[in-house]
């Protein structure tokens, strides 16, 4: 479909396939002209797309300004009072006021004005999407620049106004353009029960993606049982089981490669350690705060106080405090422990693990590597 605000016929192009009684296929182009009359109403609608929103109104008048001035449409107030009555009986939610008025003759009449298209989505919440993008860590930088346009299409041009200032798009962030292939296959995979399997990278020195190597030297295939994708951290995550073991796996989908959707069905959760039960997924979340693989444990630590409101955004708020002395807190909670671990050496100044030994005995032996690693090769001249 071709428009510019100067033509008033719309014109399809489209293409009739043609089979002949030989079989074979004839290409024919054909041409769909709309007369100007049959215009009025998708130009209208048009208007209210571009113009309008409940804090930007048209009266007919606008309307009509606006058909003259961009689409070279002349019409009187009566064509555009009933084309957008056709508009709202053919089902879409343009909302208007009425007031009555006495008309020169003496007469009482009913004046319909403040003309609006009520949208799927609020600025707010098109904002809300759009940010979405912009913090994403995972979206090639083309495809992201390319969804966010389409979001904001979605409005009218005062919207664009209010995002305009808004920039978080670095072009040099790695990236992996079969990312949305990949969520994909995965979504149908998942849907139907499929085994998928892909090949997995990691980045090199190079900032290029390299496949992971089996022990043979050779590009290694995982043969991989998908139950679900979720987001975190900024990046899209695969919730599965890599089939050859009996545990949960995580994966970053934007380190996935050569996805192929399997004719073989997934094995079941209930066959997969830790899964016996099926998938709570804000439980798995809130143990898993770096997706590593691996058993979760109830783990007790003491902190600040004042950490308590990062304590709940890490780990969600099935945390549990005991013993809150104003100064310092007791924290309860169940999590993988290699992510404890991590998280524990993020924080380390403010909390002290004290369940399980394990756990406490490696963060301790960590920060000593850590602390011996610097004194032995660190040289700062001041």
């Amino acid at each position: 479909m071709y428009h510019n605000c100067h033509t008033v016929l719309l014109t399809f192009h489209f293409m009739i396939f043609i089979l002949s009684a030989t079989n074979k296929i004839y290409e024919v182009n054909a041409v769909l002209t709309i007369p100007p009359k049959k215009m009025l109403i998708i130009n209208i609608l048009d208007i209210l797309k571009r113009y309008s929103d409940e804090e930007h109104r048209l009266s007919q008048k606008d309307i009509l300004d606006i058909l003259e001035n961009e689409y070279s449409m002349k019409a009187d107030r009566k064509a555009i009072k009933r084309n957008l009555m056709n508009l709202i009986e053919f089902g879409y939610n343009i909302e208007y006021s009425e007031s009555i008025r006495t008309n020169k003759a003496g007469e009482e009449e009913t004046i319909y004005t403040d003309w609006y298209l009520v949208r799927d989505f609020s600025d707010a919440e098109l904002r809300l999407l759009i940010d979405g993008l912009l913090f994403s860590k995972h979206i090639p930088y083309s495809q992201c620049k390319e969804l966010i346009d389409k979001l904001k299409g979605l409005s009218n041009k005062y919207f664009d106004a209010k995002v305009k200032h808004i920039r978080n798009l670095p072009e040099n962030m790695p990236s992996n353009k079969q990312l949305f292939w990949v969520i994909e296959v995965l979504d149908e995979a998942i849907s139907k029960g499929k085994q998928v399997s892909f090949t997995y990278n990691e980045y090199g020195t190079d900032k290029k993606l390299h496949p992971r190597l089996d022990s043979e030297g050779s590009v290694r295939e995982y043969i991989i049982n998908p139950y679900q994708i979720v987001a975190t951290n900024g990046r899209y995550y695969l919730i599965c089981n890599y089939d050859k073991y009996d545990d949960v796996s995580n994966y970053r989908l934007d380190l996935i490669t050569n996805i192929q959707l399997l004719n073989t069905p997934i094995k079941p959760m209930k066959k997969v350690k830790g899964l016996e039960r099926g998938f709570n997924l804000p439980k798995h979340m809130a143990e898993h705060i770096y997706m590593f693989t691996g058993e979760s444990v109830p783990v007790r630590f003491r902190a600040n106080s004042n950490l308590a409101g990062q304590i709940i955004d890490w780990f969600g708020t099935d945390v549990n405090f005991i013993d809150d002395n104003c100064e310092t807190v007791e924290v309860r909670v169940t999590v993988n422990q290699q992510a404890m671990l991590y998280w524990a050496l993020q924080y380390g100044q403010y909390v002290d693990i004290l369940a399980p030994q394990d756990l406490r005995d490696n963060v301790k032996a960590a920060a000593m590597e850590i602390l011996t690693d610097k004194e032995d090769t660190l040289v700062i001249d001041f």
